[in-house]
């Protein structure tokens, strides 16, 4: 990217920050306690945020997996084959294939981060309460028009969410935020995989049929609500905090406009990062979508059970992401966690594809490869892109995504109903296969262009960032001036 180091990485280790930090803990140590944990500045305060922060994307979550949980009975209320019920997951993907860019740059320029987070919110409400009139009215193309309204919501508010996180917390607390917001995340997930087939069973006792799937799923909405409720607490919060330290006399600093044209100037990383993001996550939600047939028919067993199977992943990123988080805060070398992940989830498919082992340990080894990833991946995002352009980098990362994933849930389907379950096995572990060839890429691209900072430690970043940093005063010598701007150069 032609942008100056400084500025694409200006709120990473900056010493500027370290001494708004300290001037913030200044501020507030002059207040007594109970002030101080109401004080934006504080840790306590910031912590008491971020539980907001976290279940903002609740009931998104919850309700994206819906038809997964649900998919027997979805196919047979609605009279469809698998083909046509993947489509209820690509709907949800294709409008965030543009909208989401766009999402994240009105984050970024129009509606700011708290109103974009209310107004997605409330699309995600509109789209859940769409698809249970569709179930209700025995309608088909209500529920994927539904689907497609939810889609446009869902991912924009992931990066207000992923936005709100980078803005209240810095450095080495952002893995460990990111781990904490996917844990609750995949908390929703879960919940819905336990839920949704219970919640069914007791509406049998009152309403039957297509009937019967509209009221499950508009109970599933009330998660919504919750979430927009977060949204606006969040909103809340976020505008004291700017109010107070405006008071605080602690002026931000004048932030560089962005542009969606500056898309063009992102690295060659930031769009490695971009396809691995795609190729994995490509063989991780089509298959949780698809997933409980799956294991009905190789290993026999109930609804109930198999719904718990493909609900795994999520309880194991549940517990696990927090605590992934915190080690990849403490070790740094992202690039190397996610080849781990990678590879942990190449084994699993593997298992599951050409062995009669145990379902759960393959859906553990999934779940704990799904987590290393997720904590790894994504703040590197922060590591190659302007702070004030981040809103747009994740909105692209989410488009991409999408973009894969309407594509790949929309072959699945056709997959599985040609040919089976096992040549959609083949298929992920194709896909993993090239997931490690483009890390493998960004591996050397890293390498030349910065000295492999993606796979630092802790410590060796800092030390890089402190160097590119600080002042250079050029000597008048010909050939120490030449030495000084290569060094800046590099």
């Amino acid at each position: 990217m032609e942008t100056n180091e400084a500025d694409s990485l200006s709120f990473v280790n900056n010493e500027d920050d370290d001494e708004d930090n300290s001037s913030n803990r200044s501020s507030a140590s002059c207040f007594c306690f109970p002030e101080r944990c109401c004080h934006p500045s504080s840790r306590i305060h910031r912590y008491f945020v971020l539980i907001f922060m976290c279940f903002l994307g609740f009931g998104s979550y919850y309700c994206y997996d819906n038809p997964g949980a649900l998919q027997k009975q979805i196919i047979k209320e609605m009279d469809i084959n698998i083909g046509t019920f993947s489509q209820l997951y690509s709907w949800y993907s294709w409008p965030q294939t543009i909208l989401c860019f766009f999402g994240g740059f009105l984050i970024d320029r129009v509606f700011g981060i708290r109103l974009g987070a209310i107004i997605f919110a409330a699309i995600i409400l509109i789209g859940q309460l769409f698809f249970a009139l569709g179930a209700f009215c025995d309608l088909f193309w209500v529920m994927n028009f539904g689907r497609f309204i939810f889609g446009v919501g869902g991912e924009s508010l992931a990066v207000a969410q992923n936005t709100y996180a980078v803005s209240w917390f810095k450095d080495k607390e952002l893995n460990m935020v990111f781990g904490l917001q996917l844990s609750i995340a995949r908390a929703g997930s879960t919940a819905n995989f336990m839920t949704m087939l219970l919640i069914y069973d007791y509406i049998g006792n009152y309403s039957q049929g297509h009937k019967r799937l509209g009221f499950t799923l508009l109970i599933a909405a009330g998660t919504c609500i919750f979430s927009l409720l977060c949204a606006f607490i969040l909103a809340f919060f976020d505008r004291r905090a700017s109010r107070l330290l405006h008071e605080d006399s602690l002026i931000p600093e004048e932030s560089e406009k962005v542009n969606i044209t500056d898309a063009k100037k992102f690295r060659l990383s930031f769009w490695l990062i971009a396809l691995i993001c795609v190729t994995y996550y490509v063989t991780i939600f089509p298959f949780t979508a698809l997933g409980s047939l799956f294991f009905q028919r190789k290993y026999q067993i109930s609804q109930t059970e198999a719904n718990f199977y493909d609900s795994i992943i999520y309880v194991i990123s549940t517990f696990a992401s927090p605590v992934l988080g915190i080690l990849v805060d403490l070790t740094g070398r992202n690039t190397i966690w996610v080849l781990m992940a990678t590879i942990i989830t190449l084994i699993s498919h593997g298992m599951l594809a050409f062995t009669f082992i145990h379902p759960l340990i393959a859906m553990i080894t999934m779940g704990i490869g799904y987590s290393v990833l997720a904590c790894a991946l994504w703040p590197m995002v922060a590591l190659v892109i302007p702070q004030n352009q981040l809103g747009t980098a994740y909105g692209i990362m989410q488009s991409v995504q999408n973009l894969g994933l309407a594509c790949v849930v929309l072959a699945a389907g056709y997959i599985v109903d040609s040919k089976g379950y096992i040549s959609l096995e083949i298929f992920f572990l194709t896909l993993l296969c090239a997931s490690v060839l483009i890390l493998i890429v960004l591996f050397v691209d890293d390498n030349r262009k910065t000295g492999g900072m993606l796979n630092m430690s802790p410590k060796q970043r800092e030390l890089y960032f402190k160097k590119q940093f600080q002042p250079t005063i050029l000597e008048t010598d010909s050939d120490g001036i030449a030495a000084l701007e290569h060094q800046k150069t590099n």
